[in-house]
């Protein structure tokens, strides 16, 4: 049986968040009714998703035990601090947040379906990549799974909070 390769999803919805930035960006897909609330609020989001987006690999990079001259990605150590103790999946959900605040942004139909087919690649992405991550550290994983919600923020939040106490 040929094995499946586990980037495809994460190249499919990468490309549909680049589509949906030029075409915003680019060729002007902007809605023809704007509600500026909407409008900020997803330039808020969009601001948020860019912490959540790099943050995490100077984290991993640090205390992730990635071997000298590799990616962040490379990581021999769980790392279950700082962002990591608040959502198990900082990078999706940044690439989540994009998705929604792009659609907000430009409040256009295509936009909006673009980014919902991206949000929906992006969690069953997430999802995979929790399974990958009990193969690789095994137990471990599995009890920072119960602590430390996938992608919910204000959730991981209150739950970093009550562990304090």
């Amino acid at each position: 049986m040929k094995k499946r390769n586990p980037y495809v999803l994460a190249c499919i919805w990468a490309v549909l968040l680049v589509t949906k930035l030029v075409l915003v960006f680019a060729f002007g897909f902007i809605g023809t009714t704007r509600i500026n609330v909407l409008l900020y609020t997803g330039y808020g989001i969009w601001m948020i998703s860019v912490i959540l987006g790099w943050w995490p690999m100077l984290a991993l990079k640090r205390k992730g035990g990635v071997a000298k001259g590799k990616s962040y990605v490379h990581t021999t150590t769980l790392v279950t601090t700082g962002l990591y103790s608040i959502i198990r999946h900082p990078q999706y959900t940044a690439g989540i947040y994009f998705s929604l605040a792009i659609v907000l942004v430009s409040q256009h139909w295509l936009i909006i379906l673009l980014g919902i087919i991206a949000i929906v690649l992006l969690y069953i992405d997430i999802v995979k990549t929790d399974q990958e991550e009990i193969k690789k550290f095994g137990e471990e994983y599995q009890q920072y799974m119960k602590k430390v919600p996938r992608t919910n923020f204000v959730l991981g939040i209150i739950r970093r909070l009550g562990r304090r106490h």
